[in-house]
């Protein structure tokens, strides 16, 4: 499940030329300043970590904000005539929802999913496909003891991906309509990629406290801006002939919006409803820690006990919906501008009025089975789970001929790697960190880039908290290389042979339709609650982003060019470091960037199990109320993502758009 990207722009020989000129210019002037402002920095500060006298404590004023907030919600004009309206009116509309599916009984619901899959993937092998997986989706969910709390995070998913949906509809409709406001919406929404999900909680439970409403709101913000920019795109890729068309035969601006634009836009609107569906879910997961109930509430109590059993009997329906609705909404897409078959009971308006009828035939029916799922069809597997995990702590842990096992590859890694990596950053002086992203910032991109970078860095040290930053980006930066490392060499297997990618490609989609929250279950059965855990729970999360990025990259690269290397006697070695990922070099700047932010995303979530530093200050701060050292750490990690998306794509993006 990664986020909406822009292809990258493919380089021409002359552009590579003009880039790498100025590229060597940017090098000299950097060798310059460095031999300029290294001694001045060393004789006017030294060494050592951000001065107290340049930090600004905001912990206390949030705090007693959010005290405000609490002694004032029941009486406050603020919020008895305005906030209140909203946050009753969330509350409000998912109780209603969870109340209508409850009163469908479970085959009622079951019904439901499985119709409504089957209408929206049509006939044939792949709707009854979709079907069969919505079947198997919901009876998992009923037979691991989870239908209630299923039921609750589909009913969050139903109104937050409603409101989401229309507000990225509204949004991406001024966008692709205006230039202006795309120009002024673009950098806003290339800001909110880059964050993780956990930057979006913390604001609202400050307004709203814990509960329904802020789970809500949260997730509305963090899953529009994907509706939002692909309604943008598929209003701005219409056809100029249609449109002209349209005008010619007199249509007005309305008219050639709902006639022509907006039919034309479907495909890219009903992407853009997927990408916005499967975020929503990941969030409505992750906001159990602010109390939003559901799948996600029950994986967040297991891990907080360790119960890995339990987590799993939880996380497994997260990834079955998941992948229910992924496939479904895929299908969909994919069936806009096929032919319509002929009529019939199993077409057209028949065919859901047929499905709408049997929905409500199951639901009288659950009246006489009963509408609670029954219990003697639920099975405890947290008790198995857990006695397996036993086994592997026990046998697996060390000890193991060769390997090792899994808590001493835990502790070489931290101990080698980990630990040095973040000691080195911290014993840098501060002014040469500032440097070193001003640095690399415009290196890669031009000076507003570099000022942007360089003034979230020193926003982190006025924050106060420098030295648990630095400990986040050495975990980034250790997961981001294995990232790459494994990611690249696996694109470039599946670019060179067919074979291994169609073998890949159902594991890489059901890996990219998983929330954050799931991978950290096996992790800590494998490796217990450390560091590491966090770290390789961001590597797997990742991992699939960068594999396709890389594996289309080197795909798209001109036959002519590779061609012409061969009929010069190339090897296949030489071909692939000389030809392919040279001429690759946009996408493999992308999959950078992207696991950037899909690493820094999990490594924050990684402070439920061990991972420490900005995520574990996060997690206090929502799980204990202390939202000073809750909101502090999620600002400090908006501008470390900040950081790190500038540092490793900003030029790619200005070309691309």
């Amino acid at each position: 499940m990664t986020a909406v990207v822009t292809a990258p722009a493919k380089e021409t020989p002359a552009l590579r030329n003009v880039l790498k000129n100025r590229v060597q210019r940017k090098l000299l002037v950097l060798a310059v300043g460095a031999l300029v402002l290294l001694p001045l920095g060393i004789a006017l500060w030294g060494s050592g970590s951000w001065p107290s006298g340049l930090t600004l404590d905001i912990s206390r004023p949030l705090d007693d904000a959010n005290q405000w907030v609490i002694d004032n919600r029941d009486t406050h004009p603020l919020f008895l005539y305005f906030l209140l309206h909203f946050s009753n009116t969330a509350t409000d509309a998912v109780d209603v929802v969870y109340r209508f599916l409850d009163a469908m009984g479970w085959p009622g619901v079951f019904a439901a999913g499985v119709l409504f899959a089957w209408r929206g993937a049509g006939l044939g092998r792949r709707g009854i496909k979709v079907a069969a997986t919505a079947f198997g989706t919901f009876g998992v969910c009923g037979l691991l003891g989870m239908w209630d709390a299923t039921l609750l995070t589909i009913a969050l998913m139903v109104v937050s991906v409603a409101v989401a949906a229309l507000l990225g509809v509204l949004i991406g409709l001024a966008a692709g309509l205006s230039d202006g406001v795309d120009r002024a919406l673009r950098p806003v929404l290339d800001t909110m990629q880059v964050l993780p999900a956990f930057a979006y909680l913390l604001p609202f439970v400050l307004v709203f406290g814990t509960g329904t409403p802020a789970a809500l709101f949260c997730t509305v913000i963090y899953a529009a801006p994907p509706m939002a920019r692909l309604t943008a795109l598929g209003l701005r890729g219409a056809d100029p002939a249609v449109l002209e068309a349209s005008a010619s035969l007199g249509a007005s601006a309305w008219q050639r919006l709902r006639t022509a634009r907006l039919p034309l836009a479907r495909k890219q609107m009903l992407l853009g409803l997927n990408q916005t569906i499967m975020m929503a879910l990941s969030m409505v997961v992750i906001a159990a820690l602010v109390g939003a109930g559901g799948l996600g509430e029950e994986v967040y109590s297991a891990l907080s006990t360790v119960d890995v059993g339990k987590a799993l009997a939880a996380g497994i329906p997260i990834v079955l919906i998941a992948v229910w609705l992924d496939r479904t909404t895929a299908a969909a897409g994919d069936r806009i501008g096929e032919s319509a078959p002929g009529g019939g009971l199993l077409h057209g308006r028949p065919a859901w009025a047929l499905a709408v009828g049997g929905v409500v035939a199951a639901s009288l029916a659950g009246l006489v089975v009963g509408k609670a799922w029954p219990e003697a069809w639920t099975y405890d597997i947290s008790t198995p789970v857990n006695k397996a995990q036993n086994w592997i702590t026990e046998n697996l842990a060390s000890g193991v001929p060769v390997f090792g096992g899994t808590e001493v590859w835990s502790e070489h890694f931290t101990l080698w790697i980990l630990n040095p990596l973040r000691d080195g950053l911290i014993w840098l002086p501060w002014w040469s960190v500032l440097l070193l992203v001003a640095a690399l910032a415009w290196l890669v991109g031009t000076w507003a880039t570099a000022l942007t970078a360089t003034l979230s860095m020193g926003a982190i040290g006025v924050l106060g908290v420098w030295g648990k930053s630095l400990d986040t980006l050495s975990q980034v930066l250790a997961a981001l290389v294995l990232t790459l490392v494994l990611g690249v060499l696996a694109g470039v297997f599946c670019a060179r042979a067919g074979r291994i990618e169609r073998w890949l490609r159902p594991v890489l989609d059901a890996m990219q339709t998983m929330p954050q929250f799931v991978y950290l279950i096996p992790v800590v059965a494998l490796f217990g609650v450390t560091r590491a855990s966090a770290i390789i729970a961001a590597v797997v999360y990742a991992l699939p982003a960068v594999v396709r990025i890389t594996t289309q990259g080197l795909r798209e690269v001109d036959p002519a060019a590779l061609e012409a290397s061969r009929s010069l006697g190339a090897s296949t070695r030489q071909q692939l470091l000389q030809v392919q990922l040279p001429l690759a070099r946009p996408a493999l700047q992308l999959a950078v960037n992207q696991g950037v932010v899909l690493v820094l995303a999990v490594v924050v979530v990684g402070g439920l199990v061990g991972g420490g530093a900005l995520g574990y200050d996060v997690v206090k701060g929502l799980s204990r109320g202390e939202m000073g050292i809750g909101m502090t750490a999620g600002v400090a990690i908006v501008c470390l993502g900040l950081v790190l998306d500038r540092i490793t794509q900003p030029g790619s993006r200005k070309q691309s758009h």
